[in-house]
């Protein structure tokens, strides 16, 4: 306790010897680290089967502890219900993975005053909240191929017996919050550590939200993967799963990524006279 509440107090001194000028100044910077998702076939655990991800990012920061993040992100998401050692996971017996493309942009909040690079300040724990667009793709494996789910219609979508399933959109919008520590290892150069969830407006990153539907339908209109890729379940022959539940409707989907951000400051910082505090 005595450590921690010297740093905390170290970091709140390192402004207090700061007697320049703020300028506005940009960053570019990297981030990598691993995805996650949860859903139906991941109801709650936040870092789980943990998929690579990578970023670009921008920002513009507009004073010690505010800054606007530009964002472009990939990674993956992926889950099994064979892994879930929940026995009506394991029976449903569905699975997915999808990429995610992510463009997006986010207001931060640093908890202690901030300056990329200079050196005067150490750290800062820092709070970040955003809007964000995302294209995904759920897909399944199916005899050592990848298949797209979304145009197989797995849940009836579009069917005259289903008007109120509609099929959903590829194209996505979601809230990313979160939280991190920056830290100021070099002049110019800052390394954060960082885990940021995003609230979504979809149920379908999984391609799983209602009920089981009628197979011959599926295959009907949509083809024999349609119907065999609804539904995987190691239920006994001759049981049905017609309009038993596959997913759960009222709870959407979330995706998160956690990692590591090196960011470069584009300017050196230039002196000035001791107006700012």
């Amino acid at each position: 306790m005595r450590r921690f509440i010297f740093f905390i107090s170290l970091l709140l001194l390192t402004k207090s010897g700061n007697t320049q000028v703020f300028r506005t100044y940009s960053e570019v910077g990297v981030f990598a680290g691993g995805a996650s998702y949860i859903g139906e076939l991941n109801p709650g655990q936040p870092l789980y089967m943990l998929r690579p991800a990578v970023g670009l990012l921008y920002r513009y920061n507009t004073s010690p502890r505010f800054a606007w993040r530009f964002m472009l992100n990939g990674s993956r998401i992926e889950a099994s219900d064979a892994m879930a050692g929940v026995g009506y996971q394991e029976e449903r017996n569905l699975s997915f993975r999808s990429n995610i493309y992510e463009l997006g942009t986010l207001l931060e909040f640093n908890y202690f005053p901030f300056e990329a690079g200079e050196m005067s300040y150490i750290a800062t724990p820092y709070m970040l909240l955003g809007l964000s667009g995302f294209y995904h793709n759920p897909k399944a494996l199916f005899y050592n191929e990848w298949v797209e789910l979304q145009p197989l219609h797995t849940e009836g979508q579009g069917s005259v017996q289903y008007r109120d399933r509609k099929a959903y959109s590829k194209i996505q919008a979601a809230i990313p919050f979160g939280f991190g520590v920056r830290l100021n290892i070099f002049p110019r150069i800052t390394l954060s550590a960082e885990w940021m969830m995003r609230k979504t407006f979809t149920d379908y990153l999984d391609d799983v939200s209602t009920t089981f539907v009628d197979p011959d339908l599926l295959v009907a209109s949509n083809g024999a993967y349609a119907a065999l890729l609804a539904d995987r379940s190691t239920t006994e022959p001759g049981v049905s799963n017609v309009n038993m539940q596959r997913g759960n409707l009222s709870n959407k989907d979330w995706f998160s990524t956690i990692g590591l951000m090196l960011t470069f400051r584009f300017s050196s910082r230039k002196p000035g006279c001791a107006a700012y505090q």
